[in-house]
């Protein structure tokens, strides 16, 4: 399996150097050269399987080659017996025709720990083997950074920057990226907002001294083994509900796009995905592309679904590249327009192209507080409001063929005074996170300036 670069001006890498590299050179995002197909009768085969074998034969197909298959399925065995469900991704229903995916069992009680459990071990198979030591520098609106600190916390080769917005993130939050007391993490609180971090995280590696001198690797979405490990659950859910035999439909809180990317990625493989809504909150850059083919960057609306308070998507790049038919030129030309102007309109046959499986629905605020109400009244379940976001949209979509499953992407607790002024209701931490608050903090604050940054990432690796 070999990666290209959605600007077409990097060499071809194999899945470890795209692993390790995450951003290609050119300022690209890796994409496969090829997408791998599964057969319809494999795919079934998949129902009432244990997760990790899934997730095995899911990232395997991207792998294959260079992680030998046995030392994938113990990766995967290691990565999801940390998750404190045994089914790892379980789906909860709520109404005849919706299901809620709980991604939220993982350590840091989000959905990002179901891609870095096995990324952790994925570097940690790597540079061991080539006997490296990397340093991670990764941008978060909330749950990628604590994610990450989870799961690179005290693993030798692995060194790990975590930016995030200081102000913009909830306690909870915050806390699972700063109370970590391993000497290999450090936590970094930018005075500005995620975009801010993001570009920051983009101009380090664009910095070749620097991604050279302390060997620079990402593990936002922005690194495709993060995508690959998303796609298992689309698989595990929809198969759970009767696939391939029958369409599932997805409702997808997104910031980033890589979670709904990730479902992109498994309907190539040959999963019968109906649709996939894109649900955003007042940062409806998204929203509006699919909607009136205008990609168009806005001012950052803080909001109380803080992880998708994004008005640049990283991933939506690597949508763009497979809709205008993987024209390298064309790609690169449309996303250094948008970093200088902020502003593209999408051709229309690549407008038609993303429509034939991806919508877009923006949810306000009073809506999003308004479905935390409902879904606990309704069904006893209590929501984070990433996930109230998506049932928000849900609740007003039309043309989502059923079923359709919604990705619960965090849990409640991870947003108590949101949740609590919805509903009335404080959700509790679970067990093992209790004493959270408690926990001293260690970390940083520094200004939202690239440079600054990097002679600081240059100084942690190297003390």
């Amino acid at each position: 399996m070999r990666y290209v670069s959605t600007r077409g001006q990097a060499p071809h890498v194999g899945f470890v150097d795209a692993v390790l590299g995450g951003l290609a050179p050119d300022g690209g995002l890796y994409v496969p050269q090829a997408w791998p197909l599964l057969r319809p009768e494999e795919i079934a085969g998949f129902a009432g399987q244990p997760y990790a074998k899934v997730a095995a034969r899911v990232i395997g197909a991207f792998s294959e080659g260079e992680i030998a298959a046995a030392d994938l399925r113990q990766m995967c065995a290691e990565a999801y017996s940390t998750f404190t469900h045994s089914a790892v991704v379980p789906l909860t229903q709520l109404s005849p025709s919706v299901f809620l995916a709980e991604l939220f069992h993982g350590p840091s009680l989000a959905f990002k720990d179901v891609a870095m459990q096995i990324l952790a071990r994925l570097y940690d198979h790597i540079l061991g083997d080539a006997g490296r030591t990397q340093t991670i520098l990764c941008a978060t609106s909330g749950d990628t950074g604590g994610a990450a600190v989870e799961a690179f916390r005290g693993r030798k080769n692995v060194r790990v920057v975590a930016l995030f917005p200081e102000g913009r993130i909830s306690e909870v939050q915050r806390r699972f990226m700063t109370t970590a007391t391993e000497s290999n993490i450090a936590g970094v609180a930018v005075k500005g907002s995620f975009d801010d971090c993001q570009a920051i995280v983009k101009a380090a590696f664009q910095d070749v001294g620097l991604r050279q001198a302390v060997d620079l690797s990402g593990v936002n979405s922005i690194n495709f083994a993060r995508i690959a490990a998303q796609a298992v659950y689309y698989f595990t859910t929809a198969v759970a509900l009767g696939a391939p035999e029958r369409p599932v439909s997805f409702a997808v809180p997104s910031g980033n796009f890589g979670d709904a990317f990730a479902g992109y990625v498994a309907h190539k493989m040959g999963l019968p995905i109906a649709r996939i809504l894109v649900a955003t909150n007042a940062n409806d850059i998204l929203a509006e592309a699919f909607a009136t083919g205008r990609y168009a960057r806005g001012k950052v609306h803080p909001t109380m679904s803080p992880a998708m308070d994004i008005q640049s998507a990283s991933n939506f790049e690597r949508l763009y590249f497979e809709a205008v038919g993987g024209e390298a030129v064309e790609t690169a030309r449309a996303f250094e327009a948008f970093a200088t102007a902020g502003a593209i309109d999408l051709p229309p046959v690549a407008l038609t192209a993303m429509r034939q499986l991806f919508r877009g629905a923006a949810v306000s605020e009073a809506d999003t507080a308004r479905a935390i109400l409902l879904t606990l009244n309704e069904t006893g379940q209590l929501v984070d409001p990433h996930t109230a976001v998506a049932l928000s949209a849900l609740a007003r979509a039309k043309d989502l063929p059923g079923p359709v499953v919604a990705l619960s992407t965090a849990h409640p607790a991870k947003f108590p005074e949101a949740v609590a002024k919805a509903c009335g209701v404080t959700p509790n931490l679970p067990r093992g996170a209790t004493d959270l608050a408690q926990r001293p903090e260690r970390f940083d604050r520094l200004p939202a300036d690239a440079e600054t940054i990097k002679a600081y990432v240059r100084a942690f690796s190297e003390a």
